[in-house]
Parts: C-alpha cells; structure tokens; sequence
C-alpha cells in the first residue's frame, strides 16, 4: 500500500526501491509516529474532516498498531517503505477505508519532523539521565577522597599536588555542562511541525497548539517551509552528544594512564576489565578504550549530518533521510557505554599509598616561591629564583628540600631556614582554599554545590 504513485505508469525499480526504503532504521519512531497520528485524528475531527466515530475508530485501530509494535508481532510487508507507510497500511486493514482518511492535509515531510523531534526530546532525557547517574558515581566516591592526596599534571607532567576529590569532581562539572546542553536541545527540539503539510501548510482548520499541547511539545513552528526541513535540533544534540563523548573519552584516558602499573593509582574490577589471548598476565581497560574509540564516532556523526545539511535548498529534500542514522546510532553508543563507565567509578580501586609516593618535591617547587613572595619579593622574581633553585638541585642530584641553605641564599638572599616549610604535601594542598580550588575545606563546599546540582 504505497502512500503515493497515481501519477506512475511502472512500478519503482527493485534497486531503487532498496536505495529509497527506510524501514530498516526507521521503523524504531513508530510510538512517536502513531502518537503523532492519534493527535492528527483529534485535530481533523476539529477541522470537520472526521466524526467523532471515525476518529475514534482510527484512534482504537492504532492502538491496536502500538501493541503489535510494542509485542513484536507487527508484520512488515515488502510495500512498507517508511514507518508511516507501515503505520497506515496496517491501520486500514484494521479499520478498513476509514483509515485512508486519517492523511488528509497531513504530509510526510511534516509528520516524519513530528515524530523525530518526539524521539529526539525523549532521547536527550535518557541520556541526561544516563550521565546524571555517572555524576552520582563521581560524587560518592569523590565524598570518600576529600584529603586522599595525588599528583596533579599539567603537559601530563608532574604540576602540583590535589586531592582524589578534586579530580573526581572535575569530570562531574563537565558532565553537568552536557546535561545542560541535553536539557536546551530537548527544549528546541519541542517545536511542533504537524500542520505545515509538505511545504505550504495545510487549508485544514486544525488547532495546531491543541496538537501541540496533546504531544508534550511547548510551542508550534512559524513557517512551514522552515519546518518540515529544519534539522537544526538534530545536530545540536548531536554536538551536545559528541562533547559529552569528549568528555567521556578524557576520563577513559586518565583511568587509562593511572590504572597502568607504572602509575598503579586505580586498579579497575575484573568485571570491568579484559584480558589477553596471548599473555596471560595482561589486564586491559578496555571499556575506557571504547569510550575513547566512541568519542570519534560520536563526532563523525556530527560531522556528517551538518555537511549533509550544508549544501540542501529550501524545504524537505529526500538528503534528510540521512538524519535518522547518525542520532540514532550516537544514541545507542552512549545509552551502552554511560552504564558501564558509570560502574567503572563504582568498582574502580584506589591505591592512595601510590598516589602519595608519586608526589615529587618539584610539585612544591610553586610553594616555594609564594614563601619568597610572603617575604615582600615580586612573583616574577621569585619564580626566577626558584628556577634557580630546581637546576641547582639536579645539578647536585638532591631533593630539593635538601638543597644547602647557603644554595637556596645564593638564588636568592630572603631565604631562610623557615623556607624547607614550604615542603609539605598536605600543607600546600590545605593552602589551595579558594573557591573551585582543591582544598579540603573548598573541596567540601564544591560538593554541596555538586549535589545541589544533582537535586535541580
């Protein structure tokens, strides 16, 4: 039952056909297209177009449609090009002729916009809620490391000390910038474009906001042209799930580096790791490879759909097809890879004896100079000076806290014997208790502001 080809005089080439058809994929939008479909019945009962039995009818008959979806026992049929085509074929064999009513002043192009931004606003709340329970993660373990010490790198070289806490926390703040991001792309996706027709609109007096306010969505579409082929929804969550991947692939790189026995900071579950076919001793972090891997598919995806977008003229052109794909499977990426890196958190082992001993007294080496600074010295001089003092210490290959008084005075004369207090990992870390800074106490305060975000 093919929803066009009165004006053909062949049927469409198999080639063809298999080029065209989007069943395959698109067939997963059928709560969203039947939906969509029972609210256009309403509409049209309003607009005169339909009685109120045959409304009703057709509004029995897809329910009907749903449960066959919903119990995977809804037959395909090879003229089901699209989800709608499958739809309405399997309608009208329930209710018979009353069925072919229900497309009145109704396009593809219109309805197929409904049912995407549909799917795509409950999407972004899947994935939002996917990342809101990583967060959760970061914080209970972040709540248990408030003063567990680690090296803090910049350059992946040694910098300053932190506390786990901190770190932890780090990639909490990133992932609560998706879930933002998640939330505005739900929001401009809840623009109603059932009523524009292919391009024109419809002569129909449907009350659009009605429809709108029966679907969930919080405001219709100003031009039908603009509506029936804006995909700008599409890529914006798209872009909010490709930087989510980022950020993703950025926390798999560091338990990556850290869960490696040279670091030996994490050791990660046997649940959540993997092995070797050939070295029997291997441990491999492969979910966090994965999300490494992912993050780039993510982005291609991306990519894709906006050079695809780039070059179409006004209205729907068949290009749009191409949409479809791309979020589902950055969808279906992340709703398997959030539950595992989220148990990854959960189980992840902690050594804090290793962190410790990997703190170097070239990480005080910042602590050193705001003593000289304390002393009324100017910071480009200090810094200068204990430069000075880092070479000198190689040189005579000493730690720097047992670098000689008289070494340290020749940097710089405002050394004291007071100066080796700088050298005192908890101390420096203790110091760091600005706002967002990685003191205990400021630690302590940016979690309240965690969980609060957490609550909102």
């Amino acid at each position: 039952m093919a929803l066009w080809g009165g004006r053909f005089a062949e049927p469409t080439d198999e080639d063809l056909r298999t080029l065209n058809d989007s069943i395959g994929f698109d067939r997963r939008l059928y709560r969203e297209d039947i939906a969509g479909s029972q609210a256009w019945a309403r509409a049209l009962v309003g607009a005169g177009i339909l009685s109120q039995d045959e409304a009703d009818q057709i509004v029995s008959g897809l329910q009907q449609v749903l449960k066959e979806f919903d119990q995977a026992t809804f037959e395909l049929q090879p003229g089901d090009e699209d989800i709608h085509t499958a739809v309405e074929r399997r309608l009208t064999e329930l209710v018979g002729p009353v069925g072919g009513k229900l497309h009145t002043g109704r396009s593809r192009n219109d309805q197929v916009a409904t049912d995407f931004r549909l799917w795509c606003m409950g999407a972004c709340e899947t994935i939002g809620a996917r990342l809101r329970d990583l967060q959760e993660a970061l914080v209970q373990r972040a709540t248990d490391h408030q003063v567990t010490l680690m090296p803090g790198y910049t350059h992946l070289q040694p910098a300053q000390p932190v506390v786990l806490a901190h770190w932890l926390l780090s990639f909490f703040w990133m992932l609560q910038r998706d879930r933002d991001r998640l939330v505005v792309a739900r929001n401009n996706a809840a623009v109603l474009p059932l009523g524009s027709g292919a391009l024109a609109g419809t002569p129909l007096a449907v009350d659009r906001h009605a429809m709108a306010q029966e679907l969930g969505f919080t405001s219709i579409s100003q031009n039908s042209l603009d509506s029936v082929s804006d995909r700008d929804f599409v890529a914006e969550t798209l872009f909010a799930l490709a930087l989510a991947g980022v950020h993703l692939s950025r926390l798999g790189e560091d338990v990556i580096l850290y869960s490696n026995p040279l670091f030996g900071f994490f050791a990660l579950d046997d649940r959540y790791s993997t092995g070797s076919s050939l070295m029997p001793q291997k441990r491999n972090a492969d979910p966090l490879e994965l999300a490494r891997g992912k993050s780039g598919r993510l982005i291609g995806n991306l990519s894709g759909l906006l050079a695809t977008m780039k070059g179409l003229p006004t209205a729907y052109n068949k290009d749009l097809q191409e949409d479809k794909e791309a979020l589902f499977d950055s969808i279906d990426a992340l709703n398997a890879l959030l539950p595992v890196l989220t148990a990854v958190i959960h189980t992840l082992g902690i050594n804090p004896d290793r962190m410790r001993a990997a703190l170097d007294e070239e990480m005080l080496a910042t602590d050193l100079a705001d003593y000289l600074v304390a002393q009324g010295l100017p910071f480009r001089e200090a810094h200068h000076a204990v430069g000075a003092a880092v070479r000198a210490a190689a040189d005579a290959g000493l730690p720097l806290s047992q670098l000689p008084l008289p070494t340290l005075q020749g940097c710089h004369a405002l050394f004291a014997a007071d100066a080796r207090e700088a050298f005192d990992f908890d101390k420096s870390v203790r110091s760091r208790d600005s706002a967002g800074g990685t003191a205990p106490a400021a630690v302590a305060k940016q979690l309240e502001a965690a969980r609060s975000a957490l609550e909102g």
